[in-house]
């Protein structure tokens, strides 16, 4: 797998940028390959691929994890239309409680997100009918079932106001679509944080 950087991140959440080699016919990539992760210290072993179809532009979906001991690792690209793509700290005792990066993804540029367990995920889809398919380290476990409101002003992007929530890319006014679970997710003051900080702060993506 070739990749755009062969720097090694430190942080824990990755901006993976696969090499597209095209010609008269298209394009091909490599999406993923075991070596080329571990070189980046991915080591995750997945073994559930999820698709979703979200119809309607700015619909949001998230943030969501499952809690130890079914923790997921998660690999997200865009194969339709375009999204923007958030990843949440809440790993007990961070630095960065709160905190996340998002990116945007889409079919177009082939970029994907590596969130590791301990991190809350979500998107909002900017363009209508998108298509998002992603890798978990472990399959679905409905006990384990969490999540964080989207709209918590708790939350933050890095290099954000803290106070200031999460700022979603959609027009001012906007009511993002959302099912009714992600409609009473509980805020973070209200969330007793099973997942440790492993040392690592997460930082901007690259």
């Amino acid at each position: 797998m070739r990749i755009a950087s062969d720097m090694v991140s430190s942080s824990p959440v990755q901006l993976i940028q696969p090499k597209r080699f095209g010609d008269t016919r298209g394009w091909f990539t490599e999406v993923y390959s075991v070596p080329a992760f571990a070189a980046r210290g991915i080591t995750a072993t997945f073994v559930q691929d999820n698709h979703s179809l979200s119809v309607p532009i700015y619909t949001l979906r998230g943030l969501h994890f499952q809690t130890p001991p079914r923790g997921q690792d998660k690999l997200v690209r865009c194969i339709r239309g375009r999204i923007f793509d958030v990843a949440v700290d809440v790993r007990k005792g961070s630095p960065t409680y709160g905190q996340g990066v998002g990116a945007e993804l889409s079919a177009e540029n082939g970029h994907q997100l590596f969130i590791p367990i301990g991190f809350a995920h979500g998107f909002v889809t900017l363009e209508p009918s998108c298509e998002v398919s992603y890798k978990c380290s472990d399959t679905y476990a409905p006990d384990s079932d969490g999540g964080i409101r989207w709209d918590d002003p708790a939350l933050s992007l890095i290099g954000a106001a803290r106070s200031a929530g999460i700022a979603w890319p959609f027009p001012a006014g906007t009511t993002p679509e959302l099912s009714s679970k992600d409609t009473i997710q509980p805020l973070l003051a209200d969330f007793d944080s099973p997942f440790p900080y492993d040392g690592r702060p997460l930082a901007p993506l690259a």
